[in-house]
């Protein structure tokens, strides 16, 4: 047995060559604590003794001046210690991320319905909420604007709008043969992850605040909560263990919940735990945007683009947040997998007053994308041909036509074989034949099929964030501790990066634990956003594990012979110059010669720039494929649909752990699906969500997926240095069912013999798909007459 209780393998050197830790599908390092219920959330955590609990009192108006608030009643109820408005913030009053125009609390005015205007802070969380509802605010409403139309109209933006250019669209639309021109309405999508928002704020000595949060970004939650304060940021420490979910939607937007719950700590002095119910967390926080679109387009008798022009505006809401970066990588990912010559691309944020609209998985990139799959669907139809077949011919070439709009060359698209792939393990051809049968012999049910293709870009945006820090401690039994920068939130990227320092170190991985993240550890982190993950942070322990490996193999040379370069790690053994050494072994010999047994790692992106002035550079470090088909059966008499079967293969690179890959991949399908189908945020006309709960809202369940589900992972290695040539998976394949939406589409078209273009916008519901056939319908018969 060596020192971790475990045997010593006893294995030749030559029979450990394909040893690994990375490549293999491994557990999430938390599912067993998932399934037996012993994975602490914010909310498990041990309140400390005299913990007290917040809730936050919301606006009833869209647009309006407070002209009073009487808090008499909301003192006075049962249980309530405090209240707090916006002069008892002892910082700075703000938490927008990167405009500061996103107050914690409305001072004066709000500007939609939900916005926090006073904290409440009681001995129970339900006393906080059933007190928060006794304000008596009296308003002064002004005019609102509420829908990305409206703010277009009114040029109302957040940003200034951007515009990206190439070639000379006017020129080459006046060439063109033929134009097709539209306007298309894509809806926002609620993030709902399991696990509200929440923070939990431990006043600290010496001016000290620990925030347990559940958030994707803990260093910008410190520094949120030091302005709020008026402290530094060593004044604050946060820290996050796990998040049930997060989708973007705990990127920015924890802030408002973290500063709250300290500025409550800090004017009471006592710990404040603030935690959202399910309806406040869906009026107060944003969602992924909703967009809307004027396009046009030229193209030739076979279905080739050459001139492009889109107008893109989302719904921003009330402030800025992130919306920015989101319609930059909506303009970045307009192209998709196609290739386009001359194209103006235009994208606005639009001010409305709503809630501010934040970072979804995707960040923007699958609003970008679904407006010009949606244009190829409709030149397809225009010529009577496949819609695969004008999907194909307008891909980016290998050696040309295969440099962005932005001016990034692709020197990894695999797109073709990939494709090629799909269409022939998911019998696409014999399929839309079977389809087109079908649909000839079944006047009520009709069958659609569709195949779509993705290019997604990995990176974020703004090249800066492009880095990660880590810690690795090696003790001297042999065991690991790792700190990295990301968080996770049920992605796996804990696991993913405990298996790359496994692998360097040469150990199983039952050897290495990873702790909660903590601003205390790794400085200065970035958000665990864009898929960026396992690409930063992985490499990042990877440069500290390998520091470690390279003076235990210094070592060992000087102890048993041999060259450094020569020391392999493997196996939980250390095989040098003939000898093999228990690794735990090594390590404690090594500690007492004064070895260092720990070491920080860090990583930046190489080769990342971006101009936002000229929309141009190379914004992203490689791209990620993917392709999914889907058939799907439609009630013409009742608008409802079922997806019978879905093919998708995703381009993970060599993935670091094909269970996790398989399983982000069939997650983000059906959620992207029910962005496209199901999900539909409602406001009434004096801007209220209605759509506010379960109740309400409606995520596709199990019921929902397939029963036929194939997902697969294509063969391929990336190009780039990323970890282990692994690729992103947590992003891209939300794009996938985009083959639903336009299976939609082509089974609603079978209606009028596909000679009328649907009239479909996201989201599909039945309302929807049902009022698509009957204009469809009433389109085929006025043209037969």
């Amino acid at each position: 047995m060596n020192d971790a209780g475990t045997p010593a393998l006893d294995i030749p050197a030559t029979d450990t060559a394909a040893w690994t830790q990375v490549g293999r599908s491994r557990p999430h390092e938390s599912a067993r604590l998932h399934v037996l219920g012993q994975a602490d959330y914010t909310d498990d955590i041990d309140e400390v003794r005299g913990t007290l609990h917040a809730a936050l009192g919301l606006s009833g108006k869209a647009h309006a001046r407070i002209l009073d608030v009487d808090l008499a009643a909301v003192r006075a109820s049962r249980g309530v210690r405090a209240v707090y408005t916006a002069r008892d913030i002892p910082g700075t009053n703000d938490c927008g991320p990167i405009v500061h125009d996103d107050p914690i609390l409305a001072d004066g005015l709000v500007q939609y319905v939900g916005q926090p205007v006073f904290i409440v802070v009681a001995d129970s969380h339900d006393a906080a909420r059933r007190a928060a509802r006794l304000a008596n605010i009296t308003y002064e409403e002004l005019p609102a604007i509420l829908t990305p139309q409206a703010a277009r109209a009114a040029q109302s933006y957040v940003l200034p709008p951007m515009r990206l250019r190439r070639g000379d669209a006017q020129v080459a639309f006046e060439r063109a043969p033929h134009r097709v021109k539209g306007e298309l309405h894509v809806g926002g999508q609620e993030q709902f992850y399991l696990e509200g928002q929440i923070a939990y704020a431990i006043p600290q000595e010496n001016d000290g605040m620990l925030v347990l949060c559940s958030t994707q970004h803990p260093s910008e939650m410190q520094h949120v909560v030091a302005h709020a304060l008026g402290l530094h940021s060593h004044h604050v420490t946060v820290e996050c263990r796990r998040m049930g979910g997060g989708f973007g939607g705990k990127e920015s937007q924890s802030a408002l919940w973290a500063a709250a719950a300290s500025v409550a700590a800090r004017r009471s002095g006592r710990p404040v735990k603030l935690r959202a119910d399910r309806d406040d967390d869906m009026l107060v926080t944003g969602k992924r945007h909703c967009f809307h679109y004027e396009y046009e387009v030229g193209y030739d008798d076979d279905g080739r683009i050459v001139a492009a022009r889109v107008d893109m505006v989302s719904r921003a809401g009330f402030s800025a947040d992130l919306s920015g970066p989101v319609a930059t990588r909506a303009v970045c990912h307009f192209d998709n997998t196609y290739y386009l010559s001359d194209v103006d691309i235009r994208a606005a944020c639009g001010k409305t007053n709503t809630q501010s609209n934040t970072a979804f998985r995707g960040f923007g990139g699958p609003q970008g994308a679904i407006a010009i799959e949606y244009v190829l669907d409709e030149i397809a139809r225009h010529l009577g041909r496949d819609a695969l077949d004008v999907r194909k011919l307008n891909f980016y070439g290998k050696t040309d036509r295969n440099v962005t709009p932005y001016g990034q060359e692709i020197v990894d698209n695999v797109i073709h074989e990939l494709v090629d792939e799909l269409e022939a393990s998911s019998d696409y051809r014999a399929r839309r034949q079977a389809v087109e049968a079908f649909n000839r012999s079944s006047p009520v049910l009709k069958k659609g099929l569709a195949l779509t293709p993705v290019k997604f870009g990995i990176a974020f945006n703004v090249t800066h964030l492009n880095q990660a820090g880590a810690l690795v401690h090696v003790y001297v039994d042999g065991s690991i501790l790792v700190n990295h920068g990301g968080t996770e939130m049920g992605q796996g990227v804990n696991t993913k990066v405990m298996q790359v320092v496994a692998h360097e170190l040469g150990v199983d991985v039952a050897r290495v634990r990873i702790t909660a993240t903590n601003t205390g550890k790794v400085a200065n982190t970035s958000a665990t956003a864009a898929s960026t993950g396992a690409d930063l942070n992985g490499k990042a322990a990877q440069d500290a594990a390998r520091q470690i490996r390279d003076r235990l193999a210094d070592y060992a040379t000087k102890v048993l012979g041999g060259d450094a370069a020569d020391v392999r790690f493997a196996a939980d053994t250390v095989f040098v110059a003939g000898h093999e050494v228990p690794f735990a072994e090594l390590v404690a010999k090594a500690y007492l010669a004064r070895v260092q047994l720990w070491s920080d790692g860090y990583y930046a992106t190489p080769g990342l720039h971006w101009d936002q002035k000229t929309m141009t550079g190379r914004p992203f470090s490689y791209f990620a494929y993917g392709a999914a088909v889907s058939e799907v059966v439609v009630d013409t008499l009742t608008g409802e649909w079922k997806l019978v079967r879905a093919d998708a293969l995703y381009d993970a690179g060599n993935s670091l752990n094909p269970a996790l890959d398989i399983g982000q991949v069939e997650g983000a399908f059906i959620q992207g699906m029910g962005w496209l189908t199901t999900e539909e945020l409602w406001w009434d006309a004096a801007g209220t969500l209605k759509t506010h709960a379960p109740s309400t809202y409606k995520i596709p369940g199990v019921s929902d997926c397939p029963e036929d589900f194939r997902v697969r992972l294509f063969a391929n290695r990336n190009v780039e240095d990323a970890i282990h040539r692994s690729k992103a998976v947590g992003e891209p394949p939300l794009l996938l069912p985009f083959s639903v939406f336009f299976a939609i589409r082509d089974a609603i078209s079978s209606v009028g013999g596909h000679r009328v273009q649907p009239p479909l916008n996201a989201p599909a519901t039945c309302e929807a798909i049902l009022d698509a056939i009957t204009a469809v319908q009433a389109a085929a018969g006025a043209g037969a007459r």
